[in-house]
């Protein structure tokens, strides 16, 4: 239900927003607006002031919306009512009037990454977990537990880290790039800082997904090899370890991390037969060597071995919140940024240096609004906030059927002084149409393979 009413209100708001950018410049040019429609198909609600006001309409259909103005290409107009039709304002007016949708909506993406950063979200601290072995981590020189406080692109210009979502936000753009990034690392105290290159061009065009994450090295958040809560009649409760206890080793292989006990745990069952661990625990001031031998459980066709207990402490959090100016300062950047790598990764796509399983439809973005929703409302609006930059972009993508045509349409009337041909609009908004299909049909897919585990 959680995710269900997130994504209603997701599409709510970035519909509503949109469509009232067109609605409210559209009234400021003199357009007369006829229908102000959220959805579209049957009607399920309308109001109207009087028969000459907006009709304001909620339909059946809740993927778009639209604004429908007074156009003698779209049926008669009365002498009187001629200088309010769309068709007869002049090119800038018109121009305004299109743009008005997707600007509004990175308006309002800036607005809600000021929010967020007003409201502060606790995020894990960029301490990483040891690297995996043969990742471009490892090779750069990674260790457990360091702390990534700075990147760069060409090793002058650093950028400050502030969470572990920063950093990934960074690798993402670096290979959406094709480009090398610089670390400034240091431990997790901030002693003995060093500089790491990750030479993420070798990667260039690739899907940021789980597998890659593995490629990088750089994944989940530090956790101490900790034990938490040990379950009942579990093997790690009839071994004799207890809540609390830090695993030193696992025979005789050194444990870094929660990550690389969860690791050796489960290559315990790599055989596809029990095979006993001897674990050093601490436990306060004692070392005890202790024999442990995990539960053979079967997952995705392979035989894994479990302790049946929480593995690893809690990482350490940052909270991240700005003042007023700083934080909505912040939120144009951010918008500026992501609208930036969202378009190069459009452009990529489109000449085949980045895999078109980048594309995410309606279910991604529905199970991506119920997790964020339930992390808190800083979360939710930060997503938010992501998915209207994604809107504003794509709409003003160069495609007829988008708000980007329509301008090429006024580009080419402003540089020859003669409008389109009826014609040739006719033949484009086919040719849209039919690129939209396959773009939504091509998401699609890439939403139930991911959710099929295919991607």
């Amino acid at each position: 239900m959680t995710t269900l009413l997130a994504f209603l209100v997701t599409l709510a708001v970035l519909i509503v927003v949109h469509e009232y950018g067109h609605y409210r410049v559209a009234r400021a040019c003199g357009v007369k607006v006829l229908r102000f429609s959220v959805g579209f198909g049957r009607v399920l609600w309308r109001r109207q002031a009087h028969p000459d006001a907006t009709e304001f309409t909620l339909c059946a259909i809740p993927l778009g919306g639209y604004v429908r103005m007074l156009d003698e290409r779209e049926g008669p107009v009365t002498p009187a009512m001629r200088e309010q039709a769309f068709n007869n304002r002049p090119l800038r007016q018109r121009v305004a009037i299109v743009a008005a949708g997707p600007l509004a909506n990175l308006l309002l993406a800036a607005l809600l990454f000021g929010a967020a950063n007003w409201a502060g979200i606790a995020l894990p601290k960029a301490v990483l977990g040891a690297p995996a072995a043969g990742s471009l981590a490892e090779r750069a020189g990674m260790q457990a537990g360091d702390w990534v406080q700075a990147t760069s692109r060409n090793g002058q210009d650093w950028r400050d880290t502030d969470s572990l979502l920063d950093l990934h936000e960074q690798l993402a753009a670096a290979l959406a790039q094709g480009e090398k990034l610089h670390l400034s690392v240091s431990d997790a105290k901030g002693h003995g800082r060093r500089e790491l290159l990750l030479d993420m061009e070798r990667l260039k065009g690739a899907e940021m997904d789980a597998s890659l994450t593995a490629k990088l090295g750089l994944g989940g958040p530090f956790s101490e090899p900790v034990l938490g809560r040990i379950s009942a009649g579990g093997a790690a409760e009839q071994a004799g370890l207890k809540e609390g206890d830090r695993v030193l080793a696992v025979d005789e292989a050194t444990v870094q991390d929660a990550a690389s006990l969860r690791q050796l745990i489960r290559a315990s069952g790599s055989a596809g037969e029990l095979r006993a661990q001897q674990w050093r625990v601490q436990r306060g001031s004692e070392t005890l060597v202790i024999e442990v031998r995990p539960k053979l459980v079967s997952e995705a066709d392979k035989k894994i071995g479990r302790i049946e207990a929480l593995v690893g402490a809690a990482p350490e959090m940052v909270l991240q919140r700005y003042g007023f100016f700083d934080g909505l300062l912040r939120g144009f950047e951010r918008t500026w940024d992501v609208s930036w790598m969202t378009l190069k990764v459009f452009g990529r796509m489109l000449i085949g240096e980045a895999s078109l399983k980048n594309l995410s439809g309606p279910l991604t973005i529905a199970e991506y609004a119920g997790q964020s929703a339930r992390l808190g409302l800083a979360h939710y609006l930060g997503f938010l906030a992501l998915v209207s930059v994604s809107l504003g972009v794509l709409n003003l993508l160069p495609l007829p059927m988008l708000d980007g045509g329509h301008l090429m349409y006024y580009l080419f009337e402003g540089l020859s002084g003669r409008p389109v041909s009826e014609w040739w609009q006719t033949q484009l908004q086919r040719a849209g149409a039919l690129i939209l299909m396959l773009m939504m049909a091509l998401a699609l897919s890439n939403d139930v393979a991911r959710l099929a585990g295919l991607h």
